[in-house]
């Protein structure tokens, strides 16, 4: 059975007449790995409209406290939200800014939440025809942008290194708007074991190169595809490269043919998106 499914009791509650706000999770799920909010204390909370209602409304995470201004806590009640039994603190929006990384754009709200289980490949896949595969993308609103592609085209899963990739934190989140919810997430120590892994689940590797030797809309593809993408400027590592079944390219109309990776991303998923799995 997947670990990602949690017992009933570890789901959404808010704290009973007495108990503290902050210790639901800690006693329950251990410490926390970092999977879902990073070391930092300003990257502990979730933030933003989209990020945190999705958050809520993932029976895998045990939300711990939510913070609002009358303003968002007035259109969270405009819209009806669930806030899944959990009271709310009022709070101003600078006293909820100082809990955020610089900068950050919170809307008047902001959530700490218990991380995301840790997965396997074999879990995250469970039931994916797409998977994401990433080669070292650290910067957080590309890989968050990425979640949000794959979420909308249908990818299932994502395969990611445990070093040189961001924490699944606040900053990753707002720029996922909801995806880090609900795509299922791996960090593995060794991505070459997880691409040959994929394999034997079944699916054809296809990584994403400037050089790739077909364009990819060109390509005859299997039912189940995994997509790997590399880092920005550095593109895929070599053994990433060699374990690979075939390299892509997206096609391009002029000299200048290579793109942002969170927007090649989008752009083959949904090439992928487009052919019917069957």
């Amino acid at each position: 059975m997947s670990r990602r499914k949690q017992p009933k009791q570890f789901q959404n509650r808010a704290p009973r007449e007495g108990e503290p706000r902050e210790a639901n999770s800690r006693h329950k799920h251990g410490k926390r790995s970092g999977r879902g909010g990073g070391s930092a204390d300003n990257d502990a909370y979730l933030y933003g409209f989209h990020a945190v209602l999705a958050a809520l409304a993932n029976p895998h995470r045990l939300a711990e406290r939510l913070l609002l201004t009358r303003n968002a806590e007035a259109d969270l009640a405009r819209q009806g939200a669930d806030l899944g039994g959990l009271r709310p603190e009022i709070r101003e929006a600078d006293e909820i800014a100082a809990l955020l990384p610089p900068g950050a754009v919170h809307q008047g709200i902001a959530l700490r939440t218990s991380p995301l289980p840790d997965l396997d490949v074999s879990e995250a896949c469970e039931g994916a025809n797409r998977v994401v595969v990433l080669d070292q993308v650290t910067d957080p609103h590309n890989f968050g942008a990425i979640l949000r592609s794959a979420a909308v085209f249908g990818a299932g899963a994502l395969i990611t290194t445990d070093r040189n990739s961001p924490p699944l934190g606040g900053v990753l989140a707002k720029a996922a708007s909801g995806g880090l919810e609900q795509v299922r997430i791996a960090k593995v120590t060794n991505l070459v074991r997880a691409i040959e892994k994929l394999k034997e689940l079944g699916f054809e590797v296809i990584g994403l190169d400037g050089e790739g030797e077909m364009s990819l809309p060109d390509m005859a593809l299997s039912p189940r595809v995994a997509l790997v993408l590399g880092a920005e400027g550095a593109g895929l590592r070599r053994l990433t490269r060699e374990h690979c079944d075939l390299l892509a390219r997206l096609p391009a109309a002029g000299t200048m043919k290579s793109l942002n990776v969170s927007n090649a991303a989008a752009v083959a998923l949904y090439e992928l998106f487009r052919r019917p799995a069957a």
